[in-house]
């Protein structure tokens, strides 16, 4: 048994946090939100994983290949992708360039998207298939939320400045 954790929850708060510090105004409501909302899936795919796992027998465990993620963690939830790699702060970017964080929280919510469709490939449990489509329709609609946020940065960077002066660099 391999646990997913979709690439978009690698990102988690502190890149949608953090780039929100970058961004402008206009554009800095959407991102706490989805980042909160993104802590919220990362605890949808824990409970389903730990009810899927909650009460194997050993030869379950065994036989399912689960025995080495056992012996370390039980059956507790430990974040890590398919592969096996746990999940480290190495995978978090943020680059404060807000079009480059922009883009970047776009492939991670198509990462996702990919996740979640590989997922639905594999599984046929309607108690697993109908969160997992739930989570795979939010993805999409964050990634449009990134996209209009990403519209609003660039038109605000295209608008030309009316101020004697930059207040972002105060001296």
């Amino acid at each position: 048994m391999t646990f997913f954790f979709p690439h978009g929850h690698r990102l988690l708060m502190h890149s949608y946090a953090h780039s929100g510090v970058s961004l402008a105004a206009s554009v800095g409501h959407y991102l706490p939100k989805i980042g909160t909302e993104e802590l919220a899936h990362l605890e949808m795919i824990g409970a389903i994983v730990h009810q899927l796992t909650r009460n194997l027998s050993v030869e379950e465990i065994k036989n399912s290949g689960f025995a080495p993620y056992f012996v370390d963690h039980t059956v507790g939830i430990w974040p890590q992708a398919a592969s096996g790699m746990p999940f480290t702060s190495a995978s978090l970017q943020s680059t404060g360039d807000p079009i480059t964080d922009l883009h970047e929280d776009m492939a991670a919510e198509q990462k996702a998207r990919t996740t979640y469709d590989n997922i639905l490939r594999l599984i046929d449990d309607p108690d697993v298939i109908a969160p997992i489509r739930f989570l795979r329709e939010r993805e999409i609609v964050h990634y449009q939320r990134f996209g209009e946020a990403l519209r609003m940065v660039q038109d605000d960077l295209n608008s030309r400045n009316f101020y004697a002066f930059n207040p972002a660099f105060r001296g």
